[in-house]
């Protein structure tokens, strides 16, 4: 009998491994600001003076994607849309100034991990809190360095590397593949490339690289900014004209410019304060005459306007094609190893980019706004025996896409919720999209005080985009066809306004399935001192975990503080309850608390109160669908964040005194959609209006003296009324 059962479990465990060797391990290979115009597969005239035959490769022996785009035009939230297959407003990482990725929320990593594969990721991350799902990983601080760079280990302690960062992510890439792994697991590894980032610090090999070639400039790199688009255009602080340092970008020592009116001041070269003594010679002899020549030919005269902009656009862009260069080689290094260890076979590779880039066009660099420059993310995609070599795809594909297609690919659960669809049929079939396939991308960018780029949404579909500038109620359409180069906005001319109105209907669908409005989009109020220090004060309560309760919701929440104080203390001091009510918030305000730390890591109640939404009500009379979906999108977060956890949903209380007040009836639309967010498991719904009203449904002044804050009646009412499911749901015995 036991050698019959070990021999049962023998047999299993080689059928299993069998299974799992048939799954492809994936190489995600991935850089940071890489336009599609430099890489010499998509076929630009700059990237023929540059090319870059290692990612050629994988488009040769794959399939090169033209319409492939990110969601959200920045580094970070790039990279949040990626690990969670969802758009910005839902994965919590809107920019790179106030945002902190949820790690605790779910990413394909986690879920890739319980189907059995290894997953890694190794150089830039940027998302400022810890990678969360991964088995190894190894990262560089923020933006990282490209000279002598230091990487946060798994325990949290900082290594420093001597040589040129993309040299070495790349080592630690392949010591991981070589001697970490496990050999006999499938394996996601996310190799992370800092370059071609801000300020383009080339590698000591490539510092004279391109010196004897004139590279081509773009064709509107002295755009004017008219042709009808948004007058915020003319606002950016992103030009190549006027806003790149004398030190930080254009490679000459110090920080005060000696050409004030041409460089601007205030930031030096920090990589060059990195270098070690060899790297410094090398920098200086390649840099130093050519900085010389630049300051005599503009003391001398013989250089002055548009030749200094075309001058910087040349020490811009071989700067910016020197760092692709050793990505290329990078690349390269990887592929060969695949190739000679025997994994290329069951290997799908991928490179991409989290955007493009401005290489002069518009008179840019960065990135950010939704002309194609920046927009367009390049994907090229290596499958051997499934990818046709050399196949090309228009299908228009987002980087929400890459979670679905990853998972797929490993054979785990796609989640409901996720945004992107799975890319697996495009590349078995990359010449045709696939059946029932989006006609159109949603893209949202949520301003940044970097650059001073206006925050701005839209659509583009093959031939259209249609963009919208809140803050100035601007509408912007291109004809992407006759006017590739977005020049003209032919959003007012008659003959598109079919077209016009197309889009915009497109466009407030696209908002609709993906539950976008005030309502759902976090948002803190740093403008208002009390709220940020009570935000820091409950992040550190939060901290301090311990808690079986949480309250969360607005000021009447809040009250419970103050109003309500005597009465919390009787029903929940002994409880544990960590109260989150915070005066005047909506929806968005909860999501963004929850996002950013008060939802700690040792927050763990048994049981989450929820009663917000009658600001989104007061403050602006808001739809009471949009605001339903920020209820849910709470309750959703919750959910994902503590699936064991049970949340009570309260019905938003009555305001107004009389019944049939417009706020009043607002609120009640409003509980009759949240209701059916219950679902008797794990979310539960009570509405105790009735507590407040007499049988008139009249709001008594003896309860509520303004007809919205309950006073101390008032909260014993409250408590009453949610006792006997606060007692259910927590397993506590009911006070009386």
């Amino acid at each position: 009998m036991g050698i019959k059962t070990t021999s049962s479990v023998i047999i299993f465990s080689i059928l299993t491994l069998a299974v799992e060797a048939k799954r492809p391990n994936i190489l995600f290979i991935f850089s940071d600001d890489h336009a599609e115009a430099a890489i010499s597969a998509y076929g630009s005239h700059l990237a023929k003076s540059a090319p870059t035959p290692n990612l050629d490769r994988i488009a040769n022996e794959g399939a090169i994607f033209h319409n492939s785009f990110c969601a959200n035009s920045i580094c970070g939230p790039s990279r949040a849309c990626i690990l969670t297959g969802l758009h910005s407003h839902s994965n919590g990482f809107l920019d790179n100034n106030n945002s902190r990725f949820d790690g605790s929320q779910t990413t394909f990593p986690q879920l890739i991990q319980k189907v059995g594969y290894q997953t890694a990721v190794i150089g830039k991350w940027h998302l400022v809190s810890n990678p969360t799902g991964f088995n190894y990983w190894e990262i560089l601080p923020g933006q990282g360095a490209y000279y002598n760079p230091d990487f946060i280990q798994m325990d949290n302690k900082r290594k420093r590397y001597e040589g040129y960062c993309t040299d070495i992510i790349t080592d630690r890439a392949l010591d991981w593949l070589k001697n970490k792994r496990e050999k006999d697991k499938p394996f996601v590894l996310m190799c992370q490339h800092k370059a071609p980032h801000r300020n383009w610090s080339p590698a000591p090999r490539h510092l004279t690289l391109f010196d004897d070639i004139e590279m081509p400039e773009p064709k509107t790199l002295f755009d004017d900014y008219g042709g009808n688009r948004s007058k915020t255009l003319k606002e950016h602080e992103m030009g190549i004209k006027d806003h790149m340092y004398w030190g930080h970008d254009m490679k000459f020592h110090g920080k005060d410019s000696k050409f004030p009116e041409h460089f601007l001041s205030g930031i030096i070269n920090r990589q060059y304060e990195r270098m070690n003594a060899g790297q410094k010679k090398k920098w200086d002899a390649a840099y130093g005459p050519k900085n010389t020549k630049l300051i005599n030919s503009i003391e001398s005269g013989k250089m002055k306007g548009r030749d200094i902009t075309r001058w910087k656009y040349q020490r811009y862009i071989k700067d910016y094609l020197r760092c692709i260069k050793a990505v290329d080689e990078n690349v390269g290094r990887l592929l060969k190893y695949l190739d000679a260890s025997g994994l290329a076979e069951n290997t799908i590779v991928i490179y991409s980019s989290d955007q493009g880039f401005y290489l002069g066009e518009h008179g840019w660099y960065d990135k950010r706004w939704m002309f194609e420059e920046s927009l367009a993310m390049p994907f090229l995609v290596r499958w051997p025996g499934v990818i046709p070599k050399g196949s090309e795809s228009k299908t228009l594909i987002q980087n929400i896409d890459y979670a679905p297609t990853f998972l797929e690919l490993a054979g785990a659960k796609i989640p409901k919720n996720i945004h992107g669809r799975s890319l697996v049929s495009a590349f078995k079939e990359p010449s045709k999209a696939p059946q029932d396939w989006r006609k159109s991308i949603y893209y949202a960018y949520y301003g940044e005080r970097t650059h001073r780029v206006a925050k701005h949404d839209g659509i583009r579909t093959q031939k259209h985009k249609l963009i919208h500038f809140p803050e100035t109620k601007e509408w912007n359409l291109f004809d992407l066809e006759k006017d590739p180069s977005e020049m003209t906005s032919v959003h007012s001319k008659p003959e598109y306004l079919n077209i016009l109105t197309s889009l915009k209907s497109t466009y407030k669908e696209k908002k609709k399935t993906f539950a976008v409005n005030t309502a759902t989009v976090p948002v803190p109020r740093w403008d208002q001192e009390w709220w940020r220090n009570r935000h820091r004060e409950k992040v550190k309560l939060a901290n301090k975990g311990n808690y079986d309760l949480l309250f969360l919701g607005d000021s009447i929440t809040h009250g419970w503080e103050n109003a309500g104080k005597a009465i919390f203390n009787k029903f929940y001091n002994e409880r544990k309850t960590l109260n989150l009510g915070f005066s005047g918030d909506r929806t968005e305000h909860v999501l963004w608390r929850l996002l950013n730390g008060e939802l700690a890591i040792n927050v763990k109640p048994k049981v989450a109160t929820i009663m917000i939404g009658t600001n989104n009500t007061g403050h602006s009379m808001q739809d009471a669908g949009e605001t339903f979906l920020g209820i849910k999108a709470i309750v959703d977060l919750l959910q994902d964040r503590r699936p064991e956890m049970k949340i009570l949903l309260l019905g938003v209380f009555p305001r107004a005194t009389n019944p049939d007040h417009p706020q009043r009836v607002r609120n009640n639309e409003i509980n009759a959609l949240a209701k059916t967010l219950a679902d008797s498991k794990n979310i539960h719904y009570l509405d105790v209006s009735k507590s407040f009203l007499n049988e008139k449904g009249i709001l008594p002044k003896s309860v509520m003296p303004d007809a919205l804050h309950p006073n101390k009646q008032g909260y014993e009412l409250w408590a009453k009324a949610m006792e006997d499911k606060i007692c259910e749901l927590g397993g506590w015995q009911k006070i009386k």
